[in-house]
């Protein structure tokens, strides 16, 4: 039994090695920023489930679920991100599960994210994950307004399309009346049929947040006969982000909670 187990051992070695061949982790002082994408989610929500389009507020609240899980799952998450069918999860910079691997972070969030959204949409969705390694603060502000402004232009090319599609147009027709489309005809285009997009929900344009909060929990001690008061942590869910420069200052906020 003692010699079975010295040739396990030497197989589960050799093995091993075969597996960890890739293991790469994140080096200490790097910010790092997980990106969850849906895959074909084109085709799940339009054809296996009668989504509204171009925006339907219970996908996006089955996505607000899948950011929260993420945030409360283990990881020590400081701002969560979701837009359309992605997800952008900022860690705090010293958080170091599974030694930082990258194998590990990217299998680990996209099969937690994966089962928590097909629990929400009672149907099998799947999520792939990216992790990017930022050198600094600056790089992490940078991160989060390029996917603001993705979301940006996805609600202004999502309207147009959807507008085209009710009004009859194929699939084709519309993309091709949309190419090479400056952002300002695509605004008068959507002008033209009662649209303002200044005046479309902040979450379309801008995408949700959810970070950290402290507050006061009111609370009984039945030892004493008196009322106390107790510091608890929940996630604020933001509806209405901010753009551009307040953006920036709700985001160093969160940065700046990490105390490094």
């Amino acid at each position: 039994m003692g010699c079975d187990a010295v040739k396990f051992d030497d197989l589960d070695a050799r093995m091993r090695r075969y597996e960890q061949s890739c293991d790469f982790a994140v080096l200490p002082g790097l910010y790092m920023v997980a990106r969850i994408d849906g895959r074909s989610f084109t085709r799940l929500t339009k054809e296996r489930h009668s989504f509204e389009a171009p925006y339907d507020e219970r996908f996006r609240d089955y996505m607000i679920a899948t950011v929260t899980h993420l945030m409360t799952c283990g990881f020590r998450i400081v701002y969560g991100y979701t837009q359309s069918d992605e997800i952008s999860l900022l860690f705090h910079l010293n958080e170091n599960l599974f030694q930082r691997k990258l194998r590990k972070l990217n299998s680990v969030l996209a099969g937690e994210a994966s089962a928590s959204f097909s629990l929400s949409l009672g149907d099998l969705a799947v999520f792939d994950c990216r992790i990017s390694q930022l050198p600094g603060p600056e790089k992490v502000l940078e991160y989060f307004r390029w996917r603001q402004e993705d979301a940006h232009r996805n609600a202004l090319n999502a309207h147009c399309y959807w507008t085209l599609r009710k009004e009859g147009q194929g699939a084709k027709a519309a993309t091709s009346y949309l190419k090479g489309k400056s952002v300002t005809a695509k605004n008068e285009f959507l002008f033209s049929r009662g649209i303002n997009v200044n005046e479309l929900p902040a979450w379309q344009k801008r995408g949700v947040g959810l970070y950290w909060q402290d507050y006061e929990k009111q609370g009984f001690n039945p030892k004493t006969g008196e009322d106390v008061r107790s510091v608890r942590r929940r996630i604020h869910v933001e509806m209405q982000l901010p753009y551009r420069l307040e953006y920036e200052e709700l985001l160093q906020k969160r940065l700046d909670e990490m105390g490094v």
